[in-house]
């Protein structure tokens, strides 16, 4: 099991940028979040837990969601049991099991073909569903095309995280070209696979619309270039799953890269 915080120790900032750092730390409280990081290990698992990858938890009667572009079966890049979250989140998109489906078909090219970087294309799914007991019958073998290998997630670590600038700056507060450079300089947001905290835009500040609403949504996951899964979204993007906040079937995942 990899201890998360070591990925971080790099980015431990040099004297200077702790000391403007203590200037600049009372701005940003008000509007820090705790995100969650996942520990993981490469292992199969039951139908219902918490994974990136493997086999997700289906019903009786369900087949294994397909592409809509290519028509063949689409990889599970993320599974979250509401019953796994850290203990102060398990009700963060409601009660059940949030499932991303994402198509990496290359000869059908369906994530260009299905504009998959934007929120609900046809080559993606992302739900919550809540099954009972006795009506779940997984696959034992994945019928994706070089299914990538599971990893399994077996507990969170948590740290803050504090939004970027231009993000700062739409709720309101101004900040000095030298402490949104600071910001950028200790990394912030934080980077990698997590469970909420802030958005890590690549680009800027782009949470879609709900359908039903028009409200921005919620950001729930953030999963980045080849960090739990083996894939690149574009040229090292980083993905956002989200859902809105009034309308909880309403979920999405878009990614963006530089």
């Amino acid at each position: 099991m990899s201890n998360i915080f070591n990925i971080f120790k790099k980015k431990e900032p040099e004297s200077s940028s702790k000391e403007n750092w203590e200037d600049l730390k009372p701005i940003m409280v008000p509007h820090k979040r705790l995100a969650w990081f996942p520990n993981t290990i490469e292992k199969g698992s039951t139908p219902t837990s918490s994974k990136f990858s493997g086999i997700p938890v289906l019903s009786k009667d369900e087949k294994w969601p397909c592409c809509s572009n290519c028509n063949e079966p689409m990889q599970l890049f993320l599974q979250l049991n509401s019953q796994d979250l850290p203990e102060s989140e398990k009700t963060v998109f409601g009660k059940g099991i949030l499932q991303v489906f994402y198509c990496t078909n290359r000869e059908k090219e369906c994530e260009v073909s299905c504009d998959a970087f934007f929120p609900f294309s046809q080559s993606t799914l992302v739900r919550v569903v809540d099954y009972n007991d006795d009506i779940i019958a997984s696959p034992t073998k994945s019928p994706v095309t070089d299914a990538f290998s599971e990893r399994q997630i077996i507990g969170w670590e948590s740290m803050e995280d504090y939004p970027n600038g231009e993000e700062i700056e739409a709720i309101g507060v101004t900040l000095t070209d030298k402490q949104s450079d600071l910001l950028c300089d200790l990394e912030y947001p934080l980077s990698k696979d997590k469970l909420l905290g802030w958005p890590c835009w690549v680009q800027g500040v782009e949470y879609p619309g709900c359908p039903e609403c028009g409200k921005p949504m919620k950001l729930i996951f953030q999963i980045d270039s080849e960090d739990n899964l083996p894939y690149m979204f574009g040229d090292v993007g980083c993905s956002h799953i989200t859902q809105c906040e009034s309308h909880k079937d309403r979920l999405a995942i878009a990614w963006a890269c530089s």
